[in-house]
């Protein structure tokens, strides 16, 4: 199993108490208690913490980093989100929840805006699989509900997912693209759509399933194949004429 740090700029559970009642201890408390019930070593971060609680120690023990922010944005230093895009990009994953869409460390992986379309309404959610062969959908029927949700749809203006893996359909009639999976240097990233703060999204036995399967998926891989600095090769492949090292 992995160690997984869980992200959480913690910032609606304490002004809004809807969202206290259904997470009471925080939605990185709940999420890295549905990790740890899996096995996971998990660990928690938030916004408020000295370098928002990730430092260069913290990220070179995470295997998989779980990133969930939606109002704060703007308030992560960008010395800090470089520095998660840095450890991606040498191997640690990442799983980019909900409305982190538009976090720093996300949009910098990605070099797009991942802008979309939006509506809070109650409304039903249809995920379906789409990719029923990928490890993230191990356990899941070939659709299923989320009774409320906040409707995001398209265009989505990330770049084409390397795999995408869920599509969904909302009661309102717009579709999204809802499980998208890339590679960026040795790391590999997961953004999962469903996970409004209101609504009781991380309660839902499908939903934890996605997290639980996606915290194995994005963990480190032995022998990464991409070198994460310059060097000079020395000797040649082939003989070169003239040359002399």
């Amino acid at each position: 199993m992995s160690t997984v740090t869980v992200w959480n700029e913690y910032v609606h559970e304490k002004e809004d108490e809807q969202v206290a009642e259904l997470y009471p201890d925080g939605i990185h408390e709940h999420v890295a208690s549905v990790l740890a019930e899996a096995g996971h070593d998990t660990h928690t971060a938030t916004l408020q913490e000295p370098e928002h609680g990730l430092t260069e120690d913290v990220l070179e023990e995470t295997d998989v980093l779980f990133w969930w922010g939606h109002i704060a944005h703007d308030e992560v230093q960008d010395e800090i989100a470089e520095r998660v895009a840095r450890h991606v990009r040498e191997g640690m994953g990442l799983v980019v929840l909900h409305s982190g869409h538009h976090s720093k460390p996300f949009r910098k992986l990605l070099g797009m805006p991942a802008d979309l379309t939006y509506r809070e309404a109650e409304e039903r959610e249809r995920v379906h699989v789409i990719d029923p062969g990928h490890p993230i959908t191990n356990g899941l029927p070939e659709t299923f509900v989320v009774p409320e949700a906040e409707m995001y749809g398209e265009p989505f203006t990330v770049p084409e997912p390397d795999r995408l893996v869920f599509v969904s359909w909302f009661e309102g009639g717009e579709v999204f693209r809802s499980g998208c999976c890339y590679r960026r240097g040795n790391g590999k990233i997961f953004y999962f759509r469903p996970g409004h703060e209101t609504y009781p999204v991380y309660h839902q036995d499908e939903i934890q399933t996605v997290l639980r399967n996606a915290a194995e998926w994005a963990a480190p891989v032995e022998g990464s194949p991409y070198p994460t600095e310059c060097r000079n090769v020395g000797e040649p492949a082939e003989e070169i004429d003239g040359y002399d090292p």
